[in-house]
């Protein structure tokens, strides 16, 4: 394969000009290093090299102006807005900053474009004036601060323009208006140079004037890469640019028109690939690029649409991939140390004294925080998990932390007093810290440490020369604006093995076989992006580009990577999942309908050798350790959540009670379920215990009702410890508490009025008794507390309250056999253990055991009830016949968990077993 560098190089070579005279310009640095070693190859006289430039290397020659960086553009432009008469109201910077990034975008257009400026202004300010004419109605401060500020425009452009011009350096459009009116005073200078420029496509008017100029002085040539089956193809966006150009121009009504190639119609293998995510398009292309030889890699370009894909492509690059350049670079942003630093100002951005806990586990839990603090992560996450602290002090933190460790302490959460210079100083030390202690053979973080570092210089550096930095709140945006921007480079041979790029660096370059990933609508072409104040109808009007103008470059790129290409493996994402995803491109269409004959064209949808492993129940058997733990859980008694564990799953039962894991303590930011449970039960327990063997009357539940909203706070103080209550969710859980107790209450004094005679003998009672299994020879305990038990009418009543919702049907019972079969029976088994430890420790009582739902209250007391049939009326009554059939079934399931031949066996859960 020729490559379009190559036939350029040759051409230029065959006109026998002087190279060390001629000046190569091309739209990038790298399309400039392929074109020396290209003409390296090809020539081999001895001569001084030509110059060769990038498009804006070329305009900041002709301009005698540096293009400034986006970020101390900003910043000059707020020097230029304070000083500005015509707005009364100042902004401070951080608003600033979320409009003025898209309003030098548009003075970007409007330089590059060379717009009469003034009447443009003019133009934009009437529109708006049209757009809030009212009749016969005054102007709102608010419309008149509008109106004013689009007024302002003319002058704000003004003075940020001669301000550039007098440091020196200044946004790229003006650069360009700069260089485009110096071109007549260039030319006539460099006379004797000839300009050659190579591969341009989508020119702005600046650009236009420059190369226009240049030509009709008989300065230079241009080569274009344009494709003979799209310039005849009237209506094809991929040169809609070119044709423009060949059309209008009026060089070229005498000129011929260089160059025109045929190589798209030449015979292609295009492969179009649906891959299910972007991990399967990751997959798909290292398939791909492993059947590979390495001579075939050599010419091998694999093309990142979304940068954010280059750590995972990184990462699955097959192991026949000896040699790897990488052009596009890391974005610093998707690198880890990036993340951390991005916390630790999170952290301190609102200048709290407290900081919200996520944040502090966040970053003392990073990769980086552990590094800093290998003894204190771990203290200070159990402190704030033991505590049930949402808002963490730097004393608490400071009090957790281990001593040796108290200076990166003070560097990461220490009160900052004079909060953005102090942040900018503890996060320079943070990073020489990281460099000490990092294992110095971690490449990409000592290099990402390196990029952070000069960021950080970079902040401090704008910080004392503007001093428009004033809050933490601002530096957090201006990091994370300067990180988006900034990426690191890859150290590799930039001619040899396979190429990683993304499709900007693509320009100008040939490859033979071509792997384009990420070819989705909203990503390749990007689609509209509304960030300009300048209207569509006014871009049409002064001739700015608009989305169809975008979308035309796109194009134009995507099929110049397609031209001399013979294998082409197109990739795209098929899976729904945001805005765009898994809506092919366009470009995938196109392809389909418009290709030449000569292609042939494959669509597949990719699916990856996925090895199921099948399914095997856990089994553990019962060493003689297992059997003396179960024996020791039988001698303090089986309580009736850990039978009922071991019937949803053994397995749990064996976690929990055998080897005592206990369920992992978490930060509870909003109350859970089990601690509302825990409230609601303990408040009772409080408010009704002076009332135990005393007749519950009018006067009695009207004095509880008093102290609810006392209990319920205490209760919450004690239970959900240092966790905020006073606002959000945890309010109205607050509240509901409440209305859960009132609501008993209630209830209580409905019985009490419907002439009913209410004894409360016990409330949270600890019971146990004794279980007799003839087969075990070691004693057998059950054990469990009771919320109440009452005697209502002179019948006991065993109850247990719930704040989840229960029906009367949980607690209906027809087969003995099927109770200690199936989880779904867990809280009838829970009630009669109540009423058969009762009866153990009290003696024959007409009893009933049952359920109080506080999501149910209009049920009442819900009893179990025993049914010979699902319909029948049942018996609610805990008769000597009822507790002796629940104590086979008893003695059979504790027989199971204490036998030595039956293993502990793991079940399949239903989701509604949770």
């Amino acid at each position: 394969m020729i490559t379009y560098l190559q036939e350029i190089v040759s051409e230029v070579l065959k006109s026998d000009k002087d190279l060390s005279s001629t000046i190569f310009i091309l739209p990038s640095k790298r399309a400039g290093n392929f074109l020396k070693t290209e003409l390296l190859k090809q020539n081999q006289a001895t001569q001084f090299s030509p110059e060769i430039l990038s498009i804006e290397e070329f305009v900041e020659t002709i301009a005698d102006l540096k293009i400034a960086e986006p970020i101390e553009l900003l910043f000059e432009f707020y020097e230029v807005y304070l000083k500005n008469e015509k707005i009364k109201e100042k902004e401070p910077f951080e608003n600033f900053s979320s409009w003025a990034t898209v309003l030098i975008g548009d003075f970007n257009e409007i330089d590059r474009n060379l717009i009469d400026q003034k009447q443009f202004f003019n133009y934009l300010n009437s529109i708006k004036e049209i757009d809030h004419w009212y009749l016969n109605q005054e102007k709102t401060p608010l419309i008149q601060n509008y109106l004013t500020f689009w007024n302002s425009l003319e002058t704000l452009y003004e003075s940020f323009t001669s301000k550039a011009l007098e440091i020196g350096h200044a946004h790229q459009g003006l650069v360009y208006r700069e260089a485009a009116n110096n071109i007549e005073h260039y030319t006539n200078a460099k006379q004797r140079f000839n300009h050659v420029f190579i591969g341009f496509n989508a020119l702005n008017k600046s650009e236009e004037l420059i190369i226009k100029e240049i030509l009709e002085a008989g300065n230079g040539e241009v080569y274009w890469n344009a494709e003979k089956y799209f310039m005849d193809y009237p209506h094809h966006s991929a040169s809609l640019f070119l044709r423009e150009i060949k059309n209008s121009w009026k060089y070229y009504k005498t000129k011929p028109f260089k160059t025109i190639y045929d190589n798209y119609s030449k015979s292609k293998n295009i492969k179009i690939t649906a891959c299910s995510k972007n991990i399967g398009q990751v997959k798909c292309a290292s398939e791909i690029l492993s059947s590979f030889s390495e001579q075939k890699l050599q010419n091998t370009a694999l093309v990142l649409a979304d940068e954010n894909l280059l750590l995972p492509v990184l990462n699955s690059l097959p192991n026949n991939i000896k040699t790897v350049n990488v052009t596009m670079g890391m974005p610093l942003k998707s690198l880890p140390a990036t993340s951390f630093f991005e916390n630790y100002l999170k952290i301190h951005q609102y200048e709290l004294k407290a900081f919200y806990y996520k944040d502090v586990l966040q970053l003392i839990n990073h990769p980086l925080g552990k590094i800093m603090l290998p003894e204190s992560s771990e203290t200070i996450k159990t402190m704030v998990q033991s505590r049930n602290l949402t808002q963490v002090t730097f004393e608490d933190i400071r009090l957790a932390s281990h001593p040796n460790e108290l200076i990166s302490i003070e560097k990461l959460f220490a009160p900052k007093f004079n909060a953005v210079s102090d942040l900018i100083l503890s996060a320079k030390a943070i990073v020489l810290q990281i460099k000490e202690i990092m294992v110095k053979s971690d490449l990409i973080l000592l290099e990402t440490l390196y990029k952070l570092n000069s960021v950080w210089n970079k902040l401090q550096s704008l910080n004392n020369i503007y001093k428009h930095i004033t809050t933490s709140k601002t530096l957090y945006n201006l990091f994370k604006e300067i990180v988006a921007v900034s990426s690191i480079d890859f150290k590799g041979e930039p001619y040899q093995g396979l190429q990683i790029m993304g499709l900007l660096e693509t320009r100008s370059l040939d490859f033979e076989n071509i792997i384009l990933i990420s070819l989705n609508e909203g990503i390749l072409p990007a689609g509209k992006s509304n960030k300009s104040f300048i209207t569509y109808d006014l871009k049409k009007e002064y001739k700015l580009p608009t989305h169809r103008e975008k979308d035309a470059v796109y194009t134009y790129h995507f099929y110049s990577l397609l031209h001399r290409a013979k294998l082409i493996h197109l990739l795209y994402n098929n899976q729904a999942g945001g805005l765009n995803a898994g809506e092919k491109s366009r470009f995938l269409l196109q392809i389909g309908y418009e290709s030449p004959d000569t292609h042939k064209i494959q669509e597949t949808v990719y699916s990856p050798q996925v090895i199921i492993p099948t399914k095997e129940l856990k089994q553990i058997k019962k060493t003689e350790q297992v059997l003396d733990k179960i024996k020791a859980q039988a001698a303090s008694g089986f309580s009736p959540s850990a039978l009922t564990t071991y019937i949803r799953n053994p397995i749990d039962f064996y976690d929990r009670y055998i080897l005592d894991i206990k369920d992992r303590e978490e930060v509870e930011e909003t109350i859970a379920a089990n601690t509302l449970g825990t409230i609601v039960h303990d408040t009772l327990q409080h408010l009704f215990e002076r009332y135990i063997n005393k007749v519950l009357t009018k006067n009695c539940i009207a004095e509880v009702q008093q102290k609810v909203e006392q209990q319920v706070k205490l209760e919450f103080i004690n239970t959900y410890k240092e966790g905020l209550i006073s606002s959000g969710k945890n309010h109205i859980i607050f509240e509901i508490s409440k209305r859960y107790v009132h609501n008993f209450l209630l209830q209580e004094l409905k019985q009490i009025n419907a002439g009913n005679e209410i004894v409360i003998s016990q409330i949270e009672n600890q019971l146990e008794a004794n279980i007799q299994v003839p087969e075990l020879d070691f004693p057998v305990k059950i054990r469990g507390k009771v919320d109440r038990i009452d005697q209502i009418n002179q019948i006991t009543r065993i109850i247990d309250y719930k704040t989840g919702k229960v029906e009367q049907t949980d607690l209906n019972l027809v087969d003995w056999d099927e109770l200690m079969t199936d989880y779904k029976h867990s809280k009838k088994i829970q009630v009669l253990m109540y009423a058969f430890m009762a009866k153990e420790s009290v003696g024959p009582i007409s009893t009933k055991a049952g359920i109080i739902s506080f999501k149910n209250l209009t049920s009442g007391f819900m009893p179990f009830t025993k049914k010979e049939t699902p319909r029948a009326q049942g018996n609610d009554f805990i008769s000597e016949e009822t507790l002796t059939f629940f104590k086979e079934q008893l003695n059979t399931l504790i027989l199971e968990i204490c036998t030595p031949e039956i293993p502990f066996t793991e079940k399949e859960i239903s989701k509604n077993d949770f």
